[in-house]
């Protein structure tokens, strides 16, 4: 098992101080907070009694989130998880919660695969084709005049471009200028 595996074991202090076991120094909710955003498992233990405290401490993080405007968790599923103290239903909810956020995790993990797999996932999305056409007619006739912009002999379709052929036309006239001033 790699050292990653294991639970980063904190504990707290008389004072309420929180220690991290593995870097030898002390750490803040919000450090607690970001270890458990990056994936990694903590477990929080006082270190006189050896009471496990962890449940006790990511709620209090969830409950700062949420008091700050960061809500995540609706406020019926709140009401729901207070019912669920008071009736024979505590039972299932935390299976139920558990299962919940399994599924949400492999189907994130699924949606990343599949973008990763494509060249350019938005190919994918019915009209992206259309709608990147779109797109480019509307740049060509917005920037049709502008010296540079489009650049090619032909456009997408293989059609001879307009602009091209302007092009042409005027370094055939600085041609002809340039011929009657070295004649001079």
């Amino acid at each position: 098992m790699a050292e990653t595996d294991k639970p980063l074991l904190i504990k707290r202090y008389a004072s309420r101080r929180l220690y991290n076991t593995e870097t030898s120094d002390y750490v803040t909710l919000d450090d607690i907070s970001g270890f458990v955003r990056a994936g990694r498992e903590v477990q929080i233990i006082d270190l006189k009694s050896g009471d496990d405290l962890t449940r006790q401490y990511l709620l209090q993080i969830v409950a700062e989130h949420e008091s700050k405007g960061e809500s995540v968790l609706p406020t019926n599923v709140l009401n729901d998880l207070v019912r669920s103290y008071t009736t024979g239903v505590s039972s299932i909810v935390p299976q139920f919660l558990a299962s919940s956020f399994d599924m949400l995790r492999d189907s994130q993990s699924k949606m990343v695969e599949n973008i990763t797999k494509v060249p350019n996932p938005m190919a994918s999305v019915p009209g992206f084709d259309a709608m990147r056409k779109q797109q480019e007619a509307f740049l060509k006739s917005m920037m049709g005049g502008v010296p540079g912009w489009g650049g090619g002999e032909e456009d997408p379709e293989g059609t001879p471009n307009k602009d091209s052929d302007e092009l042409r036309e005027i370094k055939a006239q600085l041609a002809e200028l340039q011929k009657k001033l070295s004649k001079m």
